[in-house]
């Protein structure tokens, strides 16, 4: 699935929330949860507090209010810096979420009278749609929302939400009545029972997803951070002690100053391991953010710990390390029969095939330097989910291309055969992951076109870099 491009780490829409957080995240019932920076927060609290009274009383405390004020605010500057690394980082996951909202398309529905095709019908938006309504949607609409088919049989298009470029065939009854929202018809028609309400689609179930993940704590986080609370325990004690120490010196020798209490705070913020404790819950959330900015949900940290463990990476082809979009990229013909022979007849099947499949057939051709047919006084048969072909009637001639079995049914229908050659080459393409279509004239094969994914740009060069990373692929 595609989403908009991701925000930079100091974009204004980031950073102004952020600011408003990370003031916001000054309650104590936020501070509790990281007992490091909870220490600095009471820090910050006690030097106001010194520094107020140096101001009513001075001369009294022995503590200038000037050095009291700059100790106070480094220890504000301190915890809201933290509280701001936090909310940035919350802030990318949420702009996340807000990228998947954009994939939702505002479209209008032909909302029908009744449960089938001519029951007549009426514009209406799709959000205004509920369950249990009945649309139609006919080729190149849009799928308003997710529902059931309950009449007609298309082509669908879901590589929007799936990656999965070869159109998949959807139907009444069955296994292959449920659609998508978001996904267009290619060909032919649906009439489509609405079975969610608006907020409850498959889109919206993702998005909630990536809205709803927690950053609970991992096992080396909470490892982490019983570590650091002991640190901190251990500082803590040592710097308390360091007062009465001090009081005694003073008495013993009659003379100095007694270290002051904004000091001794200082003293313990400087000691405990601050920065760690402050970048800590960032930074789990900030592993949760990059993997969605790679278009992962992780709806834990937890699981981004478990991701540094993988050492073997399975991929699904289509989509992931492809453009899912078949191209043809070779014209196999058969037995007795030309390359450009099978060319012109597939380019004239291809005529009137708007779908990436057959432009790319036609460009295929004429990058070969065959000349263009011409189809005059052609008629051009339409891809249907029922026939699964597309094709042109020239006089007599009956042009054919499409799926390999059902090419060859239609070519047995009119007495002929499927050279056992052509299905050799038809399962040697399978073989090497492309997709075969097969071309027929008359009751007669012409041979296979080659459908290929295209990889995409610089997929070898990572694969290199996962082998180097220990990670098989």
């Amino acid at each position: 699935m595609q989403t908009k491009s991701s925000l930079s780490l100091l974009d204004a829409a980031l950073i102004k929330p952020a600011l408003v957080s990370a003031f916001a995240k000054l309650s104590p019932q936020v501070q509790w949860r990281n007992p490091v920076m909870f220490v600095v927060y009471i820090g910050s609290i006690l030097t106001t507090l010194l520094w107020l009274h140096a101001i009513g009383f001075k001369g009294d405390t022995g503590m200038r209010p000037g050095f009291v004020l700059a100790i106070a605010v480094w220890l504000w500057f301190t915890v809201l810096f933290a509280n701001f690394a936090e909310a940035l980082a919350e802030g990318r996951s949420k702009a996340q979420a807000a990228s998947l909202r954009g994939l939702r398309k505002d479209t209008w529905a032909k909302k029908l009278n009744g449960p089938h095709r001519n029951a007549g019908f009426l514009p209406e938006q799709a959000p205004n749609l509920r369950k249990g309504d009945v649309v139609l949607v006919e080729t190149g609409d849009v799928i308003p929302l997710d529902g059931e088919v309950i009449e007609g049989v298309a082509s669908v298009d879901e590589s929007a939400i799936t990656g999965e470029s070869a159109p998949v065939v959807r139907e009444s009854g069955g296994d292959f009545s449920a659609v998508t929202g978001g996904t267009r018809v290619l060909s032919d028609w649906l009439v489509v029972r609405i079975s969610v309400n608006p907020g409850e689609s498959f889109l919206d179930r993702m998005i909630g997803m990536v809205e709803a993940a927690k950053r609970h704590k991992t096992p080396n986080e909470t490892a982490l951070t019983i570590l650091l609370v002991a640190l901190t325990l251990v500082f803590l004690t040592v710097t308390v002690t360091l007062l009465p120490y001090s009081v005694f010196s003073v008495g013993a020798a009659g003379a100095g100053t007694v270290v002051s209490l904004a000091a001794l705070v200082a003293l313990l913020v400087c000691l405990i391991p601050t920065t760690i404790g402050g970048l800590l819950s960032a930074v789990g959330v900030a592993g949760m953010s990059r993997m969605m900015q790679a278009n992962v949900i992780a709806t834990s940290g937890r699981a981004v710990e478990a991701a540094g463990d993988v050492d073997v990476l399975l991929l699904d082809k289509t989509g992931t390390i492809t453009h899912g979009n078949r191209q043809a990229s070779a014209f196999l013909p058969g037995p007795g029969i030309g390359a450009e022979q099978l060319a012109r007849a597939a380019v004239l099947a291809s005529l009137a095939d708007e779908t990436p499949e057959g432009r790319s057939i036609v460009e295929l051709a004429r990058r070969q330097g065959v000349a263009d047919a011409g189809g005059e006084g052609a008629t051009f048969v339409p891809f249907t989910a029922q026939t699964r072909m597309s094709g042109a009637d020239i006089g007599g001639l009956v042009i054919r291309k499409g799926a390999v079995d059902a090419v060859r049914r239609h070519v047995e229908a009119l007495g002929g055969s499927m050279a056992s050659e052509v299905l050799r080459a038809s399962d040697e393409v399978s073989r090497r992951g492309s997709t075969p279509l097969a071309v027929s004239e008359g009751n007669r094969v012409l041979g296979v076109v080659e459908l290929k994914d295209i990889v995409k740009t610089g997929i070898q060069s990572r694969f290199a870099e996962l082998r180097a990373m220990g990670i098989k692929t």
